[in-house]
C-alpha cells in the first residue's frame, strides 16, 4: 500500500478556549482563559503534538485569551513556534481571515490560525463543506477545539478550495 501523497497546504484553525466572563471594568479582549480553558489549551496542544501537527507558522489574534491558547502549543510542540500576533484576527470577518490565510509565504507548508468564533467556524464550513461540517460538530466548534485540513492548491483570498478534514481535536480529548 503506498503512502497517500503529502498535501500542498494544511490548515490548522484552532478556536481560543474556554474563557471567563469580563470583569468589572475589564474589557472583553482582556478577557483570560479560566481554570477549563488552560487545562483544554494543554490537552488539545499536546494531543496535536502526540499526532505530529507542527504548523510552520501560527497567526494568534491578539486577544488575551487566544494568546494563551496559542502558549499552550509552543509549551506542547516546540518551544521555537514561530507565533505572530495579528490585530485583524480579533475582530476580523471571514474576508479579513481568508486574506490573512492567503496572503502568508508560498514556501509554508503548514498554517495555524487561532481566532474566534464564529469565524473559525464559518472558514472550517467554507473548507470542508456544510455536511461535513455538520456531521463533525453538530452543535458548534467547541471552544478550544482544532481542526485541520488538507488542501491540494493553496487558498486564495476570495475563496477557499475545498480541503479535506484530517483531524479535529477537541478538548475533552476525542478526535475525529
Amino acid at each position: 500500500m503506498s503512502a497517500a501523497p503529502a498535501p500542498v497546504f494544511r490548515l490548522f484553525l484552532l478556536r481560543h478556549a474556554r474563557a471567563g466572563w469580563a470583569l468589572l471594568g475589564q474589557t472583553d479582549f482582556d478577557r483570560t482563559l479560566d481554570d477549563t480553558g488552560f487545562a483544554a489549551a494543554e490537552i488539545v496542544a499536546d494531543l496535536a503534538s502526540d499526532r505530529g501537527f507542527k504548523p510552520d507558522l501560527v497567526l494568534c489574534s491578539t486577544a488575551v485569551r487566544c494568546r494563551q491558547t496559542a502558549d499552550a502549543f509552543r509549551r506542547s510542540v516546540r518551544e521555537d513556534l514561530d507565533i505572530r500576533h495579528v490585530d485583524a484576527l480579533y475582530a476580523g470577518t471571514a474576508d479579513v481571515y481568508r486574506d490573512i490565510i492567503a496572503s502568508q509565504d508560498t514556501s509554508l507548508s503548514s498554517l495555524m490560525v487561532v481566532g474566534h468564533n464564529p469565524v473559525i467556524e464559518e472558514i472550517l464550513r467554507e473548507s470542508i463543506g456544510e455536511q461535513s461540517a455538520s456531521e463533525v460538530f453538530p452543535v458548534g466548534y467547541p471552544p478550544g477545539a482544532l481542526a485541520a485540513i488538507d488542501f491540494e492548491v493553496r487558498p486564495r483570498a476570495d475563496a477557499l478550495p475545498h480541503g479535506r478534514l484530517v483531524a479535529f481535536i477537541m478538548p475533552d480529548g476525542h478526535m475525529e
